[in-house]
């Protein structure tokens, strides 16, 4: 039985949002939500009837405030402005985002501060559940006024315009529409400006790299784990007591999860009396580094969560007789973390191709380039061209788009976020973390086949045993290609984190990190 969400009322988190867009659990809208939306949109009804101007309901849009819209017109005004606001370019967002957009705006307006009719929120909450995906161009918003244009083609689908995606088809709107027996709706006065003024553009990019940062991050200690290992290198630095007198949050956390996964390794045993006084950076600081990227995760995470639970329309619908045309559709609040966040993701593949190059150098006993026969063979060569490439891809993609701000509307915006872009750059540096890890993860396998018959500690031989499967050991020079590949799946797909938690609760590992979850 699937549980439920009450739209407006309930708290919404990162997890419970996924979910909802999952189909795990349903949003639906209570008594007390529907009071308050009903309630707003009183008020809007009566602010019309009462010709008292207010911004978007009977004036115009932007820089023109000034300009007095009929109570007759008021509604053409609503459809005018979905249309005139679709103006988005490039290839649609993934389906899943734009269904987190429709989710994360129900939520905000049923919280009935928007004036917006229930049978509108209904509407909506029709194509969530069953999984009919308005189809939203990837670029065109600056990030404030509200993410304009992709939520104005997010919801032309309403008033049987835009496109849809149903059971992978894109298909007119108004077509699907008919084949269900719905009609458009007429939007009444303030629906669309409630509609399109809003970050749920920029906040669903956010809570979906929440969740693939996170993941991104586990596999970073995980895998790090490993090359340690295969570097036969010390799990010293990971004592608690170290990081107790310096205790940043993501830095104990990762400390403690390193030191657990490797804790009562036979292959850490082997050496440690050896002559090595210290491992390089990119073993010795994975706490800090890895830590540090924790830190900006947690930072992006609890923002969003704030996000998630906001009102970010304009204006503000109190009552009849108390509106605020204020600014909290600005996308600054998400823009910075978000940037942040990125030059944090960045910084994972960044030490993850150093220790690539470190597990390639012939050092501690490993052969150069991780085969018995360099020369006649490059081996693992060329693979760290590749990590070298995407960390420079992405070292590019840190420059803060909320560094900027281009003046729109005529001067009446004259400060926007481009949060909008922000968020997409940090995907695309996920993007290229993934590549980078599979990368990492054929050079760790490798690596620590070198040291048997030594054994690691149950977690670690549980993901190097799944690399196996999938990844033959490396004698002679073949498409590398296509092992990169394998592993990557086994990333995407979630098997490699997967395999070790399955591990860690089989052995009674504790690998938890509560207060760094996502609902």
């Amino acid at each position: 039985m699937k549980s439920t969400f009450n739209y407006g009322t309930d708290h919404l988190t990162v997890g419970i949002c996924l979910d909802i867009a999952a189909g795990k659990t349903k949003g639906i809208i209570n008594s007390e939500a529907t009071e308050m939306i009903k309630a707003s949109w009183g008020a809007v009804k009566k602010i019309v009837h009462d010709h008292h101007p207010v911004y978007g309901i009977n004036t115009g849009f932007g820089p023109l405030c000034d300009t007095r819209i009929s109570e007759e017109d008021t509604s053409l005004l609503q459809s005018n402005i979905l249309k005139s606001h679709s103006v988005g370019v490039g290839k649609p967002i993934p389906q899943e985002i734009a269904k987190l957009m429709m989710i994360t705006k129900v939520h905000a307006l049923a919280q009935g501060y928007s004036g917006i009719a229930l049978s509108t929120l209904e509407r909506i909450i029709w194509h969530i559940d069953n999984d009919i995906i308005p189809v939203v161009p990837e670029k065109g918003s600056v990030g404030a006024s509200g993410d304009l244009a992709p939520l104005s083609h997010l919801f032309l689908p309403l008033i049987s315009l835009g496109e849809v995606f149903e059971k992978g088809e894109r298909l007119p709107a108004g077509q699907v529409l008919n084949k269900h027996g719905l009609k458009p709706l007429s939007l009444g006065p303030k629906e669309g400006l409630a509609l399109i003024n809003g970050t749920q553009f920029i906040l669903s990019f956010a809570i979906k790299a929440v969740q693939r940062f996170d993941a991104a991050l586990n596999r970073a200690d995980l895998i790090g784990a490993m090359s340690l290992e295969g570097l036969m290198g010390s799990i010293r630095p990971f004592d608690e007591r170290l990081h107790n007198i310096r205790p940043f949050k993501g830095t104990r956390m990762v400390a403690r999860r390193l030191f657990t996964l490797l804790d009562g390794s036979e292959i850490n045993s082997s050496h440690i009396s050896c002559d090595r006084v210290q491992d390089p950076y990119s073993l010795r600081c994975m706490p800090q580094v890895h830590g540090a990227s924790r830190n900006a995760w947690l930072h992006l995470k609890e923002l969003t969560e704030i996000e998630l639970n906001s009102v970010t329309d304009n204006p503000v619908i109190f009552n009849a007789d108390d509106t605020i045309s204020g600014g909290n559709f600005h996308g600054q609040p998400l823009a910075l973390p978000l940037d942040y966040a990125t030059t944090a993701a960045a910084e994972i593949g960044n030490i993850a191709d150093r220790r690539c190059y470190l597990m390639s150098e012939g050092r501690y006993g490993l052969p150069k380039l991780l085969t018995h026969d360099a020369g006649l063979n490059s081996g693992l060569m060329i693979p760290q061209y590749t990590t070298a490439a995407l960390v420079t891809e992405n070292k590019t993609l840190c420059f803060p788009a909320s560094a900027d701000s281009v003046p729109t509307s005529l001067g009446q915006e004259d400060h926007v976020s481009m949060g909008s872009i922000s968020g997409r750059k940090l995907h695309q540096v996920i993007d290229n973390i993934e590549h980078i890890q599979a990368i990492e993860l054929l050079y760790a396998a490798q690596a620590m086949d070198f040291r048997r018959p030594l054994r690691s500690t149950p977690v670690i031989e549980a993901c190097h045993q799944l690399v196996r499967r999938h990844v033959d050991f490396i004698q002679d020079d073949r498409v590398f290609a296509d092992d990169i590949n394998n592993l990557y799946k086994l990333i995407t797909d979630g098997s490699l984190l997967k395999t070790a938690n399955e591990a860690a609760i089989a052995h009674q590992i504790d690998l938890s990190h509560d207060e760094f979850g996502i609902y």
